[in-house]
């Protein structure tokens, strides 16, 4: 059981492993990215999750929760693209099962749980490590170094060409490998409402994967757009998940149900 316990501790990074204007005309709204040159920028970003497993005849239930906290800086805004240059600044964790509470804090390494020990330590290289990411002004990847567990992909998401109105609406499709397994979700964006301080959004996603573990299930929430710097400033989703987790000659099914939560200030 503590074998199970251990091998779920990255689980969450799953969840969260799975969530932009400059011109506003009188109909409608053209989404670009354009964050403000040289500030620095701080991302929050907060899972919470109930997970329900069987294993050996044994039904289990467990807690996470997991705080990122990720700084990212506009280093060069043109016309066409965007640098930033970000570093994952902390993160902590706390598990809960079967009584016992196991917890992580990488600004207080002395209070991370010995059984953690082995699983956190891909955490610990991600933290403090410096990085460069290139968009255009639409929110596409033109070059990045690579950044494990980075949380930009929450914050700058990519847009559609054609100017928005209330009631439109985009897609975009994602794929992300987390702790071996190949993530897909495809995201589908409708505009809520529009005003000078943001544009609202609902955002519906159908998640799939498959590799060390299978994953299936839906997002659903809603995000707000900084129309004059183009980023998602604050988001909200929830998370209904389905996985087989495969141990030891064993296939574990779980459901997931959590709540994803991103600041930007």
């Amino acid at each position: 059981m503590k074998k199970t316990l251990r091998r779920t501790a990255p689980v969450a990074l799953v969840l969260i492993g799975l969530a932009t204007l400059s011109f506003m005309a009188k109909d409608g709204i053209t989404l670009r990215l354009k964050p403000q040159q040289g500030k620095t920028y701080t991302i929050t970003t907060k899972a919470n999750m109930m997970m329900m497993m069987e294993a050996q005849g044994q039904t289990m239930n467990q807690t996470q929760s997991m705080e990122y906290r990720q700084s990212f800086t506009a280093k060069n805004v043109t016309a066409k693209d965007v640098e930033l240059e970000t570093k994952i600044e902390a993160m902590k964790m706390s598990i809960s099962q079967m009584g016992m509470k196991l917890e992580y804090d990488s600004e207080h390494p002395e209070k991370t749980s010995p059984m953690l020990a082995g699983q956190t330590a891909e955490m610990d290289k991600a933290v403090n490590k410096t990085g460069t990411v290139k968009y255009d002004v639409m929110g596409h990847v033109i070059d990045s170094l690579d950044l494990e567990m980075s949380q930009l992909g929450g914050v700058i998401i990519q847009l559609p060409e054609e100017e928005l109105g209330v009631g439109s609406t985009w897609s975009v499709d994602k794929s992300q490998n987390v702790s071996g397994t190949e993530m897909n979700v495809h995201y589908t964006y409708t505009v809520s409402a529009i005003s000078k301080k943001s544009v609202d959004l609902t955002v519906a996603g159908t998640v799939t994967g498959k590799g060390a573990e299978e994953i299936s299930g839906n997002y659903n929430g809603t995000a707000s757009i900084d129309p004059a710097q183009g980023f998602v400033t604050k988001s909200s989703l929830k998370s209904n998940l389905s996985m087989t987790l495969s141990q030891q000659g064993l296939s574990i099914p779980m459901t997931m149900v959590g709540t994803t939560t991103v600041e930007v200030k």
